[in-house]
């Protein structure tokens, strides 16, 4: 992973620092450019963040000491003189419980180490559960994966379907009966871990900004599946929205005449593209890229978006629906907003909103994504 320059942290509180909260804010300086450019000797980091020698050496020493960081040996070149040792994250220092809460029919999560690598699943089948039921289901999930971790948990990260506002509060999660939901506190309360919750699209677009090998900080996430949500990274910046709902373009209305949605509207895109209906061939994958298009193209000249990238399932997207939806917004867009435009499948795969609700953790733990 290659790095211009520490990307911003949109999760850390931003202000004026009292002592411990400035130390904790260079740790992370020092963390985020080892996750994001690799080894490093001592004097690079104090190069590359601009604090002293002498506070470098600190820092590294309370990390190695924390378990974090390792040292590496020295390069492998001759130079004159004593050769600088090298410090680098240690992947499974740690790892993160993450639930993805998105699928219609199970609950999946999985154990993450610091690099991205799943190391073991588990998946319980929804069986129609809903409200309070649910919420039990995703904790006994939880607390069963946290049984099989033979190591320090940094935290839990969940990837829910819905409105989740910063606090970790699902507002508004029409397939599950949620509503003002605190399942971030209902987690933290039963595991005694730091948790973070988001909804399931944003964690996907973290996923991929951080492991899915993207090289620019201008992309939109287009997850479709039970429903269809967008995650926003702009100007390297998670995107939220002042009511937190950034990326809900699932209930706009594309057929006024259709099909009735779980929203309680009437021809949401939701009814159009998401799994289900792609799955009845009602319409065309083709058709349905043509009306994604449709709708995502204003999105696109407007941000001026380098990428878009669709995840869920390849067979279903990846083809005449990806071409249809190209094609579509490049014939709305003027050509300034289309000529560099990439419209791509994730390479992560289904696991994107698993390793995304690990970013959460990552970044509120360690300031790194």
């Amino acid at each position: 992973m290659s790095m211009a320059g520490v990307r911003p942290r949109p999760l850390r509180p931003t202000g004026k620092l009292a002592a411990e909260d400035t130390r904790r804010y260079h740790r992370s300086l020092i963390l985020q450019h080892l996750f994001a450019a690799g080894p490093a000797s001592r004097a690079d980091l104090a190069r590359a963040t601009g604090l002293t020698r002498v506070t470098v050496s600190d820092l590294v020493g309370g990390l190695i000491s924390d378990g974090l960081l390792g040292e590496l040996g020295s390069p492998t070149e001759n130079k004159v003189g004593k050769p600088p040792t090298f410090v680098g994250m240690l992947g499974d220092a740690a790892h993160i419980l993450a639930l993805d809460l998105s699928p219609n029919d199970r609950m999946t999560a999985a154990v993450v180490n610091l690099f991205g690598q799943v190391k073991a699943r588990a998946e319980l089948p929804l069986e129609g559960a809903r409200g309070e039921e649910a919420v039990r289901l995703a904790a006994h999930l939880a607390e069963q994966m946290r049984a099989s971790v033979d190591r320090r948990v940094l935290g839990v990260g969940v990837g829910t379907p819905g409105v989740v506002d910063g606090r970790g509060v699902v507002l508004d999660a029409h397939n599950l009966h949620w509503a003002g939901v605190d399942l971030t506190g209902i987690l933290r309360s039963r595991l005694g871990l730091p948790v973070y919750v988001a909804n399931d699209a944003k964690t996907a677009v973290l996923a991929e900004y951080t492991f899915g090998g993207t090289t620019t900080d201008d992309l939109m996430l287009l997850r479709i599946g039970t429903g269809v949500g967008a995650g926003l990274v702009v100007g390297g910046a998670l995107v939220q929205g002042h009511a937190w709902a950034a990326g809900e373009i699932g209930h706009v209305i594309t057929d006024p005449a259709g099909v009735r949605c779980a929203c309680g509207k009437t021809g949401c895109l939701e009814t159009v593209a998401a799994v289900p209906h792609l799955r009845q061939n009602d319409r065309t994958l083709e058709s349905a890229g043509t009306v994604l298009g449709e709708v995502l193209a204003p999105v696109v000249a407007a941000l001026n978006l380098h990428e878009v990238v669709l995840a869920g399932p390849h067979e279903l997207l990846d083809g005449a629906l990806r071409e249809a939806l190209d094609a579509t917004i490049r014939e709305r867009v003027m050509a300034a907003s289309a000529a560099d435009l990439v419209v791509r499948m994730s390479s992560l795969g289904d696991d994107v909103v698993l390793v995304g609700a690990a970013v959460l953790v990552l970044s509120g733990e360690l300031g790194v994504s």
